[in-house]
């Protein structure tokens, strides 16, 4: 097994583990704003993930990546599975070479673009690209153009996420099921932008595991900044 799989599949426990545990508060947030069953659908589809782990132990990263993502589209159900899953398929080419900084920023671009044509939203429309789109743009900036080390640059990206999930609560949705009800979505974060923040968390926790702790302070927030406040 490589080094590259071995940190994928540690970052797939820990996102398991994640969602379970906020698998009733996503539902919750899905219950005011969709048809209340995020929390769920996303369960199942990273058990199902950390089910092949044997399997994706012996692939390459590249293999191993678009196995995750075509797991989740066959078990995620509504429209999560599709976004999340047909995106992390798409980008899994960009890691054929392998997984560092270049790859890396490769990969959370075409995440991002192959999630924005899939889905048609733009930032502002209170989706699970409110989180995405700050989130690649600040990790790219801060590989490319501050040339800041990979944990460094994800802390960042994981904190313009979470800015990104608390901009979503005062929008009127435009996209999805909440788009549907017009006033009614204003005042609740968007449960897709909210799991999103909890993955990028443990693939920050992941990697701060492996390659040291962020230096950077921007993305150490309580994480009862994500629970409390406006909206819940």
């Amino acid at each position: 097994m490589s080094g590259d799989v071995d940190a994928l599949l540690d970052a797939l426990e820990r996102i398991d583990e994640r969602l379970h545990d906020e698998q009733e508060y996503l539902t919750e947030l899905d219950s005011r704003v969709g048809d209340a069953d995020h929390g769920n659908n996303l369960a199942r589809g990273i058990s199902a993930v950390t089910e092949k782990r044997d399997d994706l132990a012996e692939m390459s990263i590249d293999e191993a990546v678009k196995t995750v993502g075509t797991t989740l589209v066959s078990e995620v159900g509504g429209a999560a599975g599709p976004l999340y899953g047909g995106s992390v398929m798409s980008a899994s080419q960009e890691l054929e070479g392998g997984l560092d900084e270049e790859t890396a920023v490769a990969f959370a671009q075409a995440y991002l673009e192959k999630l924005t044509d899939r889905g048609g939203a733009r930032p502002g429309d209170k989706t699970m690209v409110d989180a995405v789109t700050p989130a690649v743009h600040t990790f790219t900036r801060a590989v490319e153009e501050d040339e800041l080390p990979p944990v460094d640059a994800l802390a960042k990206a994981v904190d313009a996420a979470r800015r990104g999930v608390a901009y979503t609560v005062p929008l009127r949705a435009s996209k999805g099921r909440a788009s549907y009800l017009g006033l009614r979505a204003v005042g609740h974060r968007d449960p897709g932008a909210t799991s999103t923040l909890f993955v990028l968390e443990e693939l920050l926790a992941t990697a701060e595991d492996r390659l040291g702790e962020a230096t950077v302070t921007d993305a150490t927030a309580d994480d009862a900044a994500v629970h409390d406040g406006e909206g819940d």
